[in-house]
């Protein structure tokens, strides 16, 4: 008998551990696995992230969850409700964002990258079929990469951070049946269900304020089925990342079930979000004259010392060598007037960019903010960009100086009244451009990245080449910007190895296997430029259901097989267009985008077919 009973006892205790279910009012104690800036407070909140720009954090329940029951090969249902918070570093600003996530391990560190991959995947295994991820995205920063609808929404994605579905946060009031907006950074916190009905292949994510019951009607519904995606065992967690701004990402409790009902939470018991401190005051009313006196002569001095330290900047003897414009951090804070969020243009992966006049020539320009972590490579990097200030062509937008800080590197470049392409080309109103202006911006394209392969003392490739990178100024040239991918190499020299960077859509299928840039992977981006300025798409759309839609190169060539290429144009053009010359511009991005580098043309090659004085080559079927 007490053979049976110390069995039983050990049977419910593999039981335990192997549990399909587990509620967390808090996680003080609890054995989560953590890794990257994922930590549990003292007071048991469940911390994704912290004050670090660019980082990831994985949280996992520690034992992996059975998903499938032998011998049958179908997904259980499974549920689960939390309770988040977020507050960011700056109140009107989101970064990034995090993840509910069931994944085939529990060490996404290798595997995933920050910012918009949200800690999941990285450029190259981005979409892949042997990721096996499931992820419901709360995110916070509008990504055009990710085709992300607004920088507040909630996402499904399966394989890769591109959502299968998603909606602008918010819930549907029980009480008076209209829709609500939430705030994902609001600060406040806010609860979660989600739901996988493997009967009916349907999930349903709903949010909430926190006391509010749960809504009815779900936020998000989409019917998939998971039995490919799934495996026998997954582990469920979290993944947060971090962008050009650093966001905390709390997660105040947790409950999970397979097969079942999802235990409720309480709420009352759940530890609360962190407040900001208000400052105390540093002098009071009763303080003597001579202690007054004595705080104001040491304020002024702390107010020296800061502001010395403020404008601090990061000279090295290196620097020397570059011969480029050194801007003092000083002139670029009075002239984006501190930095403030009315002078911000943009915020992209890779840092914030600040409209500003430099205080002495009155001269307009755009500011970059670039952060780095570690001095690996920082040599290296700067001296690569900011020689780039030494390139001279109507078509490129010109490096007017650099500043350095301790973590931070600052580019100056012109200023661009007319913005980016994209801008014209995508936008939902009606401001877009008429043939005329995109042929004479697509022929500029080409001309400035033809000085770029052949015409500077050394090779630059972009890496880049997409419409959001291409700038209009006041008479809407077209001007290549961005170089903070670029790489440089003597014109006799082979092209180094390196990391596969740049946008889905616009990388060159070679670029996998050899991790080379050179400048035929340019030439393939530079075919999916001039799809997207021609179609008014862009060069990945999830949203397509046809999978060949998806990808703009893809749809386009599929449509020239079947005769039928001019039926891709923009329809925002109507009849206003010259045929030969979009007839021209798409069979020469199909050339360049080809799969093969052999078969594409060089730059000089596809300039000259631009202006007429090169015949365009047969396109020959795959």
């Amino acid at each position: 008998m007490l053979l049976k009973i110390v069995f039983l006892a050990l049977l419910s205790q593999v039981a335990h551990l192997a549990g399909d279910d587990f509620t967390y009012n808090g996680f003080n104690g609890v054995n989560l696995t953590l890794d990257g800036l994922a930590s549990i407070t003292p007071n048991g909140l469940l911390s994704l992230t912290n004050d670090t720009i660019h980082g990831q954090g994985h949280a996992f329940y520690s034992v992996p969850q059975k998903f499938k029951k032998y011998p049958a090969d179908n997904v259980l249902s499974f549920s689960t409700t939390f309770v988040f918070g977020i507050i960011p570093e700056d109140p009107t600003l989101g970064s990034a964002g995090f993840t509910f996530v069931l994944s085939p391990t529990s060490d996404l560190m290798t595997q995933g990258s920050p910012n918009y991959f949200l800690g999941l995947f990285n450029m190259t295994n981005n979409g892949n079929q042997s990721n096996h991820i499931f992820a419901v995205e709360f995110d916070t920063y509008n990504s055009p990469e990710a085709n992300d609808i607004n920088n507040n929404h909630v996402g499904i994605d399966i394989n890769g951070y591109i959502s299968k579905k998603s909606y602008p946060a918010g819930f549907t009031s029980d009480e008076d049946g209209k829709f609500h907006d939430l705030l994902l950074f609001s600060g406040e916190p806010m609860q979660v269900w989600i739901e996988y009905n493997a009967t009916d292949m349907q999930i349903n994510v709903t949010l909430s304020p926190l006391w509010t019951p749960k809504p009815k009607n779900a936020l998000l519904s989409c019917s998939v089925n998971l039995s490919s995606i799934i495996l026998d065992q997954m582990f469920v967690g979290f993944s947060a990342s971090t962008g050009t701004i650093y966001t905390y990402q709390y997660i105040l409790g947790w409950s999970f079930k397979v097969d079942g009902k999802v235990p409720e939470l309480n709420l009352s018991s759940l530890p609360p979000l962190p407040r900001i401190k208000k400052k105390a005051k540093i002098l009071s009313l009763w303080l003597p004259i001579a202690l007054l006196v004595f705080v104001l002569i040491t304020a002024a001095v702390t107010f020296v010392v800061l502001r010395r330290k403020k404008f601090s900047e990061l000279h090295e003897d290196w620097e020397l060598d570059l011969d480029s414009t050194r801007l003092s951090y000083e002139q670029l804070y009075k002239a984006t007037r501190g930095f403030k969020d009315e002078n911000l243009l943009g915020i992209g992966g890779f840092g914030r960019v600040y409209r500003g006049v430099l205080p002495a020539s009155r001269v307009d320009v755009a500011v970059k903010r670039l952060s780095y972590e570690s001095k690996h490579g920082v040599r290296e990097s700067v001296a690569e960009i900011v020689s780039l200030d030494k390139l001279r062509h109507r078509n490129i937008v010109q490096l007017l100086g650099y500043c350095r800080l301790k973590s931070e590197l600052l580019l100056v470049y012109e200023f661009m009244p007319n913005g980016s392409l994209d801008n014209f080309l995508f936008s939902k109103g009606e401001q877009t451009l008429d043939w005329g202006q995109r042929f004479h911006i697509i022929k500029g394209v080409a001309s400035g990245l033809l000085y770029l392969h052949e015409g500077w003392d050394q090779v630059v490739i972009h890496r880049d080449i997409k419409a959001s990178n291409v700038l209009l100024d006041s008479d809407m040239n077209g001007r290549l910007g961005d170089f903070g991918l670029a790489r440089l190499y003597d014109h006799s020299a082979a092209p180094h190895t390196t990391n596969v960077v740049g946008t889905l859509g616009f990388l060159a299928p070679e670029l996998a296997r050899s991790c080379k840039a050179t400048t035929s992977s340019d030439v393939f981006a530079f075919g999916a430029f001039l799809l997207e300025v021609a179609c008014g798409r862009r060069a990945i759309e999830p949203s397509k259901h046809d999978e060949i839609e998806e990808v703009l190169v893809d749809w386009v060539f599929e449509n020239w097989k079947m005769g039928m290429i001019h039926e891709t144009k923009d329809p925002r053009l109507g009849d206003n267009y010259v045929l030969e010359e979009l007839d021209l511009v798409l069979k020469l991005a199909l050339l360049c985008s080809h799969p093969s580098p052999s078969a594409r043309p060089s730059m000089r090659e596809a300039t000259a077919i631009l202006n007429g004085d090169l015949a365009l080559p047969p396109l020959l079927q795959e």
